[in-house]
């Protein structure tokens, strides 16, 4: 049974602490130079494969005893706010274009370039500590899929002209703001 709370929740985070990370400028590079819906196949495949591997890490979680886990959650999000406000501008990822515009040679530029360089990311991490953190894997894989899509989607298709309206340092602050709530909630919980 699928949680929309926990989904709606782990959209949210997801959503606020990929969207000034590389997979927007990734995803604006690759949309502007090739056929959006051949990048954002390519993407979208990349994300599930992450996602699938984030749910499953914090499935492992969850056989922890739960004063430990409720801590050790609580520290991971603490040290994911941390790092979201601490990192400095990381978008100087190197995008290599395929030959051809078939969709084969482009949805595979987008699917290797989101799968290297997202790879052990903080929404990676995020999304595993959330799955462990709710234990429902299919709620929070949704929204984690979810999320990540619409990033995609807004870099591929107008990441531009978001950014020129919503500042960065806006949407950071957000989103390490929800993960530093999550992780005194989960210490809290620890303690109690």
């Amino acid at each position: 049974m699928i949680s929309i709370s926990v989904m709606a929740l782990v959209f949210g985070v997801v959503f606020l602490a990929e969207l000034p990370d590389k997979t927007a400028l990734a995803g604006l590079v690759l949309g502007t130079r090739y056929r959006a819906s051949y990048v954002f196949v390519g993407v979208a495949a990349a994300f599930v494969v992450h996602v699938v591997l984030a749910v499953a890490a914090g499935s492992v979680l969850t056989l922890l005893p739960q004063q430990l886990l409720h801590a050790l959650t609580g520290v991971l999000f603490l040290g994911g706010a941390a790092m979201l406000l601490l990192k400095g501008g990381d978008h100087d990822e190197e995008v290599r274009e395929p030959k051809d515009q078939s969709f084969w040679k482009v949805s595979g530029a987008g699917f290797t370039l989101i799968l290297v360089a997202e790879f052990g990311d903080l929404t990676q991490i995020m999304t595993a500590n959330l799955a462990a953190r709710y234990d429902d894997p299919l709620s929070v894989g949704l929204g984690a899929v979810l999320a990540l899509w619409a990033v995609a989607g807004l870099g591929i298709v107008g990441g531009k002209a978001l950014m020129k309206r919503v500042p960065l340092s806006l949407i950071t602050k957000i989103a390490a703001l929800l993960m530093t709530a999550l992780g005194v909630w989960s210490l809290y919980e620890a303690i109690a």
